[in-house]
């Protein structure tokens, strides 16, 4: 028992480290993408949300705390995780490709205005490149959120948040923390006055 007691240590000073790490800059561009986010809300306009593997949950993670609740009861927000059409995915995928498959999906949906948030550990994925590049050229706001590196989202993103870490884990689990602070954030901005904050109940 205790050399897992010490395993679990090692792994949560890691994700404590990481978080250490996170600087000015980042919170900058941090507020830069809730800033973005809440000028949509506020315009009326909707959020479409979309990753791969862990990236894709989070997205879904994303559209539940903004469509549902954060730590706050307030009107629901209009954010739309793609991807989550088994069927439009398998099917596009199966006879056209997989790379363009969230671009059909955000082309059938998006409108100017509306924001494209993808979420992408590497900021190379194929298909999340796609996505952004069709966005940018249907006249949507692009944001980005990646680790150090950021990519090829560079390139596409009116706003890249590019989390200070490399390994895959520790670049998600300062996701988790974002999206979150991000979320909280929201909720305080648009609905102040119901109560919250940073914390989640």
């Amino acid at each position: 028992m205790r050399d897992e007691i010490e395993y679990f240590k090692a792994a949560f000073a890691q994700a404590a480290a990481s978080l250490n790490r996170v600087d000015d800059p980042y919170l900058a561009a941090v507020a830069d993408g809730a800033g973005l986010l809440i000028e949509a809300f506020e315009a009326g306009r909707k959020v479409f949300v979309f990753g791969n593997g862990g990236s894709a949950a989070d997205a879904q993670h994303i559209a539940a705390e903004l469509v549902g609740r954060f730590s706050q009861d307030r009107p629901p927000l209009s954010v739309v995780a793609l991807a989550t059409n088994p069927a439009l995915l398998t099917a596009w995928s199966n006879d056209k490709g997989y790379e363009d498959a969230l671009a059909r999906e955000l082309s059938a949906l998006g409108q100017p205005g509306d924001v494209a948030w993808g979420i992408s550990t590497s900021g190379s994925s194929p298909n999340v490149l796609g996505a952004l590049r069709s966005a940018r050229a249907l006249g949507l706001r692009t944001l980005g959120l990646t680790g150090t590196s950021g990519g090829g989202m560079r390139q596409y993103c009116d706003v890249l948040i590019a989390a200070p870490a490399t390994d895959t884990p520790r670049v998600q689990e300062l996701h988790v923390v974002t999206y979150h602070a991000i979320c909280a954030l929201i909720e305080h901005r648009l609905f102040s006055g119901r109560g919250g904050g940073p914390g989640k109940a």
